[in-house]
């Protein structure tokens, strides 16, 4: 345990300023409660004069470790972490959805590191299937050559948008396919697959069976086209036999789906009744084939989900390897129309063969532009490479994890962008930075001040919500509340702009220079807390601004923040500032937005 000082007065101030700003709605004896409710604020005290206080009254608190993050009830918060995309399919190119997930998943991923954990995280293509096949045919390609061209532009999306995962994957790659069929065999030698025949409804572009009561106006739920399949032989997987434990699984972890929402619809689904699964195909080519039988290519939902295990060396399970390390996975991230194959039928597979279920699965919503979907036909796609030309790197990754609460729909427009990268990052985190760059760079000798007074109280308040921010945001994160996050982040930077207009240094330069040096000094510590939480989402930027701050490159992970000797050191020089965030105009009718 961490032992930590706050003086007695600055507590109070801190743990009520929390509660006003936490629950503005809450009865004065909900207040209380939720006061002695509250992690208590983390300050300690210097030896020096750093952090004197004209308080001899000190109160002791504990902190828990900046290593790991807050423990749920599907993750203990310091265990090795699998995060994942869905792998993407390559019968077109990337669209916003695809940077958006890949986005989602490379918050968490960077922010599990930061605070110490190992991660592994994958994304990747899915490229067999009778669409690809028919589509790569439509462009006079092989299905190879197709597959090659269309999951390079993938890789060059995650590039551009800085996504740091650790492995792509291919469903092409030989030890996939290999461990594709391992995973057959051990379903079929489980008894858990049959020989039989189908004929039904199925959806090309879907590469889903449906029901006929599933059907709106003779169309999928998703809106696809569906084809009558007249009776062909197929291996059957014995979904049905899996509909009772899957239910108790649900009730017995009810956080393994997320949002609540889409954890409903699956009960639903399952509720409704499942019948065994049609596993393979006849009629093409371009997929697996299944073990001893090549007239059959697997179908290819079970190829595709197989790869959150392969990545990992399946079926290499043996104690030390990757396997052993990462699986079961942590979380997988989907968008809610791939919900079912990976809440119903992945772990009824995996229950099949005897494998552990992933900890968690997350469906987050789809996106609309300018309150209509999006579609080729109406020629609204966004392309997320359009967007960082326009915008940038950093903030189109804080527009798109901050505007909509993750597992919603969200609707995006160029205004609505133009407004919050303006708002939240050019006139607020931006502005700020230069703000006190500027000031301690021109009335501080072009360097961190070599003394400062003693903390006032509105000082250790300030202190105390930086200090507080690991813990906040550390919450949000694992629960995937990642625009919870965000806002945490933003609360953060209004707090100090609030501060450095209240206390004025511009003014206190001509009245009291040991204050203004206090003051600088207690925004420059802010801004290290808040750029160095701020990584996972802005990575460039927030480097750009701890750069300019002077903290080491190997002082930015989170276990950093509550080092005494990691703090802002006085007497370190300090380079001119430059501004971190353009701001935009808002286009006219037909033109793009300028910086």
């Amino acid at each position: 345990m961490i032992l930590t000082l706050l003086t007695a007065p600055a507590a109070r101030a801190f743990t009520a300023h929390r509660v006003r700003k936490l629950s503005p709605f809450l009865t004065s004896a909900a207040a209380e409660r939720q006061y002695h409710q509250l992690p208590q604020p983390h300050l300690r005290r210097s030896a020096s004069r750093l952090f004197s206080s004209t308080s001899a009254e000190p109160v002791v608190t504990s902190s828990t470790s900046l290593r790991g993050t807050p423990p749920t009830s599907f993750d203990d918060g310091t265990s090795p972490f699998e995060i994942t995309t869905p792998i993407y399919y390559v019968n077109d190119k990337p669209h916003i959805g695809h940077a958006y997930t890949s986005l989602a998943c490379d918050v968490v991923a960077r922010y599990m590191r930061l605070s110490g954990r190992d991660v592994f995280f994958l994304s990747g293509t899915d490229e067999h299937g009778q669409k690809v096949e028919t589509t790569a045919r439509e462009a006079g390609m092989d299905p190879q050559s197709f597959c090659d061209e269309v999951s390079q532009s993938f890789r060059d999306l995650l590039k551009l948008l800085n996504i740091s995962n650790d492995q792509f994957i291919r469903t092409t790659q030989g030890h996939h396919k290999e461990a594709v069929q391992h995973f057959w065999k051990v379903l079929q030698d489980n008894g858990a697959i049959y020989l039989g025949s189908y004929e039904g409804w199925y959806s090309v572009r879907d590469e889903c069976y449906y029901n006929e009561s599933e059907l709106v106006d003779g169309k999928a739920p998703t809106g696809a086209e569906v084809k009558w399949v007249k009776k062909e032989d197929s291996y059957f997987f014995k979904l049905s036999d899996y509909q009772d434990q899957l239910l108790e699984y649900y009730e017995s972890h009810p956080d393994f789906i997320a949002p609540d929402s889409r954890r409903n619809e699956v009960i639903s689904f399952v509720k409704g009744g499942l019948k065994d699964l049609s596993i393979s195909r006849t009629t093409f080519d371009w997929g697996v084939p299944v073990p001893g039988d090549d007239d059959h290519v697997m179908y290819v939902w079970l190829d595709a989900l197989t790869n959150y295990m392969s990545a990992l060396g399946y079926p290499n399970t043996d104690a030390g390897s990757n396997f052993d390390k990462f699986w079961p996975a942590s979380l997988h991230v989907v968008g809610k129309d791939i919900l079912r194959f990976h809440a119903v039928y992945w772990p009824a597979f995996l229950l099949a063969a005897g494998v552990p279920l992933p900890r968690r699965i997350f469906a987050h919503g789809w996106w609309t532009k300018d309150g209509e979907k999006i579609s080729k036909s109406l020629g609204n796609v966004i392309d997320p490479v359009d967007l960082i030309d326009t915008y940038g790197v950093d903030p189109t990754r804080f527009f798109l994890m901050s505007e909509v609460n993750f597992g919603s729909d969200g609707d995006f427009s160029d205004e609505k962008m133009i407004y919050k990268v303006n708002a939240n990052l050019s006139n607020e985190l931006g502005n700020l930075n230069q703000r006190i760059m500027t000031l301690v760079f021109k009335n501080c000798n072009k360097a961190v001040p070599t003394e400062i007074g003693a903390l006032t109280e509105e000082d250790e308040v300030l202190l105390a919500t930086a200090a507080s921010l690991r813990q906040k945001t550390g919450k949000a994160i694992s629960t995937q509340t990642i625009e919870k996050y965000v806002q945490d982040m933003v609360s953060m930077v209004w707090d100090a702009n609030k501060y450095i207009d209240v206390q004025a240094p511009w003014v206190l330069k001509k009245t009291d220079k040991e204050r203004m040096n206090t003051v600088l000094y207690v925004l420059m510590e802010v801004m290290r807390h808040v750029a160095v939480l701020y990584q996972p989402l802005m990575p460039t930027s927030s480097n750009v601004i701890l750069d300019q701050l002077g903290v080491p490159e190997d002082e930015r992970e989170f276990e950093h923040l509550g080092k005494e000797e990691c703090k802002i050191q006085l007497g370190r020089e300090v380079n001119k500032p430059k501004a971190v965030f353009p701001r935009f105009e808002v286009p006219t009718a037909g033109e793009p937005a300028k910086a």
